[in-house]
């Protein structure tokens, strides 16, 4: 594979901020360590603020790390959906002038589900539930109102953005290639289509275009494995959550996770690097670990209060102010399945 890449919230925001601080520093030191210490060669950075897309990319480019820029704009219409996206690409533009070659933009991810107007309901969960009672998924019917919406996209974005263009489909979004210059899809190997998972890419790679995953990973807690990326669900008691963000009143209350399920990063570490191994076999162009941390989920000793045993990061995030050992101006420590993905891309690196 040419594109070894991590995916980056720099804030994505779905009902609450998953990234509710970062400065240009965090972000400078967090882009060194994935390009020299994670072996990375490219970072796709999401968030719903474009100066925080504008920031973070920028660190990236600074570390020597190809920017896949991805706005991130949930529950929202076609117009207004389209209109923020079209702003992103203003921004990406003017890191695409100072730095050619080096960025390619996303028009959106999985519309399907995140954007309103395709499947009816207001909201994610609303889709979800019409998705899965309705068959309209097998119906095939989402297809023609995506590719309405991904054509007036990419014929608002090329006037603006003078780089290569994806977007990020679902395995099931029959998504018209022609008008983007690079196949993206968030292709999760979960247990139900293991045994069809390369087979399920053998269409995309048919086109002759260039085909990358732009987004995948497990948890790392018993069963992460089997998990789907509709079945990834912050593992976190609404009620301790909801308290903890009250002022004065969150301070005397820990978030706690909804159920305990045993902290696995071995099983992670496994499942990424046998999914590496296999995309890298299919002959795709690049893939998106699914993600480098998710700031909300801290770690904790305790199984109770311990929220990042069920996320997708790479690294742990340490609550209250605390510093990791591997880097200590960090407030954060890696997984096993940092090592993992490092181990891969750093030898992908030297076999060049």
């Amino acid at each position: 594979m040419k594109i070894l890449g991590i995916c980056y919230d720099a804030g994505v925001v779905k009902d609450i901020p998953w990234r509710p601080s970062l400065d240009a520093q965090t972000a400078r030191r967090e882009m060194e360590i994935i390009r020299h210490d994670l072996h990375c060669t490219a970072v796709r950075v999401v968030a719903r603020d474009v100066a925080r897309l504008e920031m973070a990319a920028e660190a990236a480019l600074e570390a020597g790390l190809d920017v896949w820029f991805s706005p991130t704009v949930w529950d929202r219409g076609p117009d207004e959906t389209i209109a923020d996206i079209v702003r992103a690409a203003r921004a990406a533009e003017r890191l695409r002038s100072a730095a050619p070659r080096h960025v390619t933009f996303v028009v959106g991810g999985e519309l399907t589900l995140f954007m309103r107007g395709i499947l009816p309901g207001r909201t994610l969960n609303a889709r979800l539930k019409n998705m899965m009672a309705g068959g309209a998924i097998r119906s095939g019917a989402h297809n023609q109102p995506l590719n309405a919406v991904l054509a007036r996209l990419e014929a608002a974005v090329r006037p603006v953005f003078g780089g290569p263009l994806t977007y990020a489909s679902l395995p099931w979004e029959a998504v018209d290639w022609s008008r983007f210059d690079i196949i993206g899809v968030d292709h999760y190997r979960a247990a139900r289509i293991k045994d069809r998972y390369v087979e399920m890419l053998a269409p995309l790679l048919a086109t002759g275009k260039p085909v990358v995953d732009t987004e995948f990973g497990n948890p790392s807690c018993v069963g992460g494995d089997e998990m789907s990326a509709l079945s990834i669900a912050p593992n976190i008691d609404p009620i301790s959550f909801i308290l903890h963000a009250l002022p004065g009143l969150g301070r005397f209350v820990r978030p706690r996770v909804a159920k305990i399920i045993a902290r696995d990063e071995a099983l992670q570490a496994r499942e990424l690097t046998e999914t590496l191994t296999i995309l890298d076999a299919a002959g795709v162009e690049g893939a998106f670990v699914s993600t480098f941390i998710f700031a909300i989920m801290p770690y904790d000793p305790d199984p109770r209060y311990d929220l990042d045993a069920c996320s997708a990061g790479l690294v742990r995030p340490l609550a209250r102010g605390r510093r990791g050992t591997t880097y200590p101006d960090m407030p954060w420590e890696p997984k096993e399945g940092f090592g993992a993905v490092a181990q891969l891309y750093g030898r992908a690196w030297h076999t060049e």
